[in-house]
């Protein structure tokens, strides 16, 4: 399939044409001075090295590099196919842990690259395999839907990092149950779930899931990254993460609960260190699998053709160099060209290299300068279309070919948030919001950064995202009504926290007296029983008694403390590791 990429420069070949036209009027008027000037045959005979022919084949030629030129600035392209085509594979879903406890370098260079260079050697294994890709910790979405698209896979690989996901922890289930959403409807085929992780489950229900990932035909296996001895979370600047106690946190592989899930799972458990021994295991277990015929869309990539013109171009230039406008004195006395002829010849050919060069390099200037516009166009086509998974695809080689380009990582933001990845979207957002430089369009960005806290009624981030959005475009009536619903929001979640905190230390002191009460009355009564039997003597009722005050008073100090607990615990995971 050939193609032009940029075929708006197609419109320059009009030139030639009217290029010709001049020449053709200029020629004539020359002929008509001629014949004013006298006799035509007398005049050949006093200009014998005139010729007739030279200038017009001179002119074509220069007219033909020309159009060469245009062509190499369309950027033609050739080799690339889209196929469906019929494989013999299976579907493989990889769910790759990414909270913080991957962080740390127990395993060279840490567990979370480990995993990645895993990922990427098995992804170099599979030709006629589906793959996708699912990340999670405290949360978990769809980082590539499943594809047989293994360029996309590695490049989507790269870009991950625990930063992708806000909820951190560990969530097992959770991820186990998306990958069996996410495999095609196909049947007699075989599907596993590989989930690389440190075991460190936060959540519980991992068992369940994996058993009902087996009951729908489905292996789980489980890559454990780590030493179960345990290793510290690095934070990037030398100190290590600790906890809320501020001792330093040991995260350590935990190999008996992935041994269960891998067997709950009708899988396989394999433990990844710094060796390659994994990598076979898991590549064996594999091909044990069913592999049925699957459907899939082969893309490849179109291929830059201007090296073929240029070659032609240069080529036609040196023609036209040696092709003299006089006839060619070698006929008449063996000299190639006189001193000024020579001097005009060099002086041209020096001329044509230096263009040639220029013009070979533009091309590859433009491919560079324009292959984030490409996949952005057709990453836009696609969000129309409202395919936002394949738009996101597009969208990231965008991000890829030009990593500061604030248009396709904000159009990757929208595509995210399109899929409800709101975590994703923002990290995505604001990195559009510190390249981009233009007003209205970095407010935008903030715009889509407020609307997605305001969802998440997070009603402070969304005030501080929607003043910055106005402080760029100040005549967004849009931004300015949300920030004032916002703040309202914000006020009256303010007001019934104060209101429920008071509550509470109302309930909180109404209880303290009860007890306070009931402490006394137990003590009186035992004074009183004290007085009526001697002091070496205690009755049974009286000891029921204390024994019953001393239960009560357990069980209403476990009490306060649950509800301590509650009220100081404002989200669902208590670890962000």
């Amino acid at each position: 399939m050939f193609r032009f990429e940029d075929p708006i420069y197609l419109w320059l070949l009009l030139i030639v044409p009217v290029l010709a036209a001049v020449r053709f009027v200029v020629y004539r008027q020359r002929r008509n001075k001629f014949r004013r000037m006298g006799d035509v045959a007398l005049l050949k005979q006093l200009m014998p090295d005139v010729s007739k022919y030279r200038p017009t084949v001179k002119f074509w030629l220069l007219a033909a590099a020309f159009s060469l030129l245009v062509v190499m600035l369309a950027r033609p392209q050739m080799g690339s196919k889209i196929t469906n085509e019929k494989r013999n594979g299976i579907e493989t879903i990889i769910c790759l842990d990414i909270s913080n406890s991957m962080l740390a370098e127990d395993v060279v260079p840490s567990r979370l690259e480990k995993s990645k260079l895993l990922v990427e050697n098995l992804v170099d294994h599979f030709t006629n395999d589906k793959i996708g890709l699912i990340v999670f910790a405290g949360d978990a979405f769809v980082q590539l839907p499943i594809t047989s698209d293994y360029v996309s896979a590695k490049m989507f690989l790269q870009s991950i990092d625990p930063s992708m996901i806000g909820v951190q922890g560990t969530d097992i289930a959770h991820a186990i149950k998306l990958g069996m959403n996410s495999f095609t409807q196909q049947e007699k085929i075989g599907r596993a779930i590989i989930l690389i992780t440190d075991g460190e489950d936060h959540e519980g229900g991992a068992l369940e899931a994996a058993q009902l990932a087996r009951k729908k035909g489905i292996n789980v296996f489980i890559l454990g990254v780590g030493d179960p001895k345990g290793a510290p979370i690095p934070l990037g600047n030398g100190d290590y993460l600790t906890d809320a106690m501020g001792q330093t946190v040991m995260t350590a592989l935990n190999e008996d609960m992935c041994r269960q899930v891998a067997q709950a799972g009708s899988g396989t458990y394999i433990h990844v260190d710094n060796t390659s021994d994994a990598q076979e295991k898991l590549n064996d277990e594999l091909t044990k699998l069913q592999k049925g015929e699957t459907n899939s869309v082969v893309y490849s990539e179109y291929d830059d053709q201007f090296q073929a013109f240029g070659i032609l171009v240069l080529l036609l230039l040196v023609i036209d160099i040696c092709i003299l406008e006089a006839r060619n004195p070698m006929l008449k006395n063996v000299k190639l060209f006189n001193k000024r002829v020579r001097g005009q010849a060099q002086m041209q050919m020096l001329l044509a290299v230096v263009a040639t060069v220029a013009f070979l390099c533009i091309p590859q200037n433009l491919a560079a300068q324009r292959a984030d516009r490409k996949f952005i166009s057709s990453g836009n086509k696609l969000y129309r279309q409202q395919q936002f998974d394949k738009a996101e695809v597009e969208y990231r080689k965008a991000v890829a070919a030009n990593e500061r380009n604030p248009q396709a990582i904000y159009n990757l933001g929208c595509a995210l948030m399109s899929q409800q990845k709101d975590s994703a979207a923002i990290v995505q957002f604001e990195r559009a919001g510190k390249l981009e430089t233009e007003p209205k369009r970095k407010a935008m960005v903030y715009h889509n950064i407020g609307w997605i806290c305001q969802n998440h009624q997070m009603y402070a981030e969304a005030v501080e995202a929607y003043k910055e959005s106005l402080r760029n475009n100040p005549a967004d009536d849009e931004t300015r009504y949300n920030l004032a619903l916002c703040k309202r929001h914000l006020k009256n979640q303010k007001q019934n926290s104060s209101q429920n905190n008071q509550d509470n230390k109302q309930q909180q002191q109404k209880q303290d007296k009860q007890q306070q009460q009931q402490q006394q009355d137990s003590k009186d009564q035992q004074q009183q029983q004290q007085k009526q039997q001697p002091k070496d003597q205690m009755s049974k009722e009286n000891a029921e008694q204390l024994l019953n005050a001393a239960m009560q008073e357990e069980k209403q100090t476990q009490q306060r403390m649950k509800d301590a607990q509650r009220q100081q615990s404002r989200r669902k995971l208590d670890k962000n590791w």
